[in-house]
C-alpha cells in the first residue's frame, strides 16, 4: 500500500492486524461498560414499562417537550440570526486598515471569547433589572450571551475566511481598477463565504448545545422541560431518567442533522469551482489583538 494519509502513513499487515486488535478490545470494553449502566438501572427498576410511560402519551410531547423544544429553537435562532450579524461586522471591522477601526473591534472580540457563556449570561441576566427596571429578561439574557461569545468566534471565521482568499485575486480585481469597497464586496467576500460555510455551521452546532445553559435562569426550554417540569408531575423518582434520556436523544437528533449539514457543506465546498480559497475554521487564524491583518492578502489599500 504506497498511498499515504495526508495525516498519518497507510499500516501495513501488522498496524492494520494491531489496529484490529485495539478495536476488538476497544468494542468489547465498550460493550462491559453498556452491559454495566443497563444492569444497574434494570436494578432501579429504570426499563419498566411505568416509568416510560409518560413519554407515550400525546399530552407530554404537546404541553411539556412540543414546547420546550420550540424555546429551544427560538433562542437559538434569535442566537444565530444576531450573532452571524455580529460575527460580519466585527470580522470586516478587525480587517479594516484604520487602527480607530480595526483595534477597537479586536479588543470587542478578543474580550467576549475570554469571558465564559454562563458567567456572560449571568451577567446579563442580573445586569438588566438595575439598568432597565422590572421585567422579564429571560430570553433577552440568553440570546444577548450567545450573541457575544458565538459572534465573537464568527468574527474571526469571517477574518479567516477573507484572509483565506489567495493574494492574486485581490491584486488582479485592483489591476482591473476596482477599488477597496469593490474588491472586498465583489471578490474576496463571494469566495470567502464558499470557505468559511462549514466552520459557520460547526459553531452553530455549539450556539444549539449552549442553549441548555438557559435552564440556570429558569428559561424554559427543552432542558427545562425534561428536568424540571416533567418528573415532578409523572413521579419525580423514577422518570428523571427516562427523561433525560428522551431529552439528550432530542439534542443528539438536533445535532446531528446540524452536523451532516456541516458535513456536506465541507464536501461541497472542496468541489466548488467558484472558490479558490480552501475551507476555513476557527483556529490558527492569523493576527493578534488588533492587529493589523496581512493586507495584501486581504483588503489591500486604495
Amino acid at each position: 500500500m504506497n498511498r499515504a494519509n495526508v495525516l498519518f502513513d497507510a499500516p501495513g499487515p501488522r498496524g492494520r492486524l494491531r489496529n484490529h486488535l485495539l478495536t476488538a478490545i476497544g468494542l468489547v470494553a465498550l460493550a462491559a461498560i453498556g452491559y454495566f449502566i443497563y444492569s444497574k438501572f434494570e436494578q432501579k427498576g429504570q426499563w419498566q414499562a411505568e416509568v416510560w410511560e409518560p413519554f407515550i402519551q400525546p399530552r407530554v410531547w404537546t404541553d411539556f417537550i412540543l414546547p420546550g423544544l420550540r424555546g429551544t429553537l427560538v433562542a437559538a435562532g434569535l442566537a444565530a440570526v444576531c450573532a452571524l450579524a455580529f460575527g460580519a461586522i466585527f470580522g470586516l471591522a478587525r480587517l479594516s486598515d484604520h487602527a480607530w477601526i480595526r483595534v477597537p473591534a479586536g479588543v470587542v472580540v478578543e474580550v467576549f471569547r475570554a469571558i465564559p457563556l454562563l458567567l456572560l449570561i449571568f451577567f446579563i441576566f442580573y445586569v438588566m433589572p438595575q439598568l432597565l427596571g422590572g421585567g422579564d429578561y429571560v430570553l433577552f439574557a440568553l440570546v444577548a450571551g450567545l450573541t457575544l461569545y458565538n459572534g465573537s468566534v464568527l468574527a474571526e471565521v469571517v477574518r479567516a475566511g477573507v484572509l483565506a482568499v489567495p493574494k492574486g485575486q485581490s491584486e488582479a480585481a485592483y489591476a482591473i481598477g476596482l477599488r477597496k469597497t469593490g474588491v472586498l464586496w465583489r471578490i474576496l467576500l463571494p469566495q470567502a463565504v464558499t470557505a468559511m460555510m462549514p466552520a459557520i455551521v460547526s459553531q452553530l452546532v455549539v450556539l444549539l448545545k449552549d442553549t441548555a445553559l438557559g435552564f440556570i435562569i429558569s428559561y424554559v426550554d427543552l432542558l427545562s422541560m425534561g428536568f424540571r417540569i416533567i418528573p415532578p408531575n409523572f413521579r419525580p423518582a423514577d422518570t428523571l431518567i427516562s427523561a433525560a434520556i428522551v431529552i439528550g436523544a432530542i439534542y443528539i437528533l438536533l445535532n446531528m442533522l446540524l452536523s451532516a449539514l456541516a458535513t456536506w457543506l465541507e464536501r461541497r465546498s472542496r468541489r466548488s469551482k467558484k472558490t479558490a480559497a480552501p475551507p476555513v475554521a476557527p483556529t490558527n487564524i492569523p493576527g493578534g489583538l488588533g492587529g493589523r491583518p496581512p493586507a495584501p492578502a486581504a483588503l489591500g489599500s486604495e
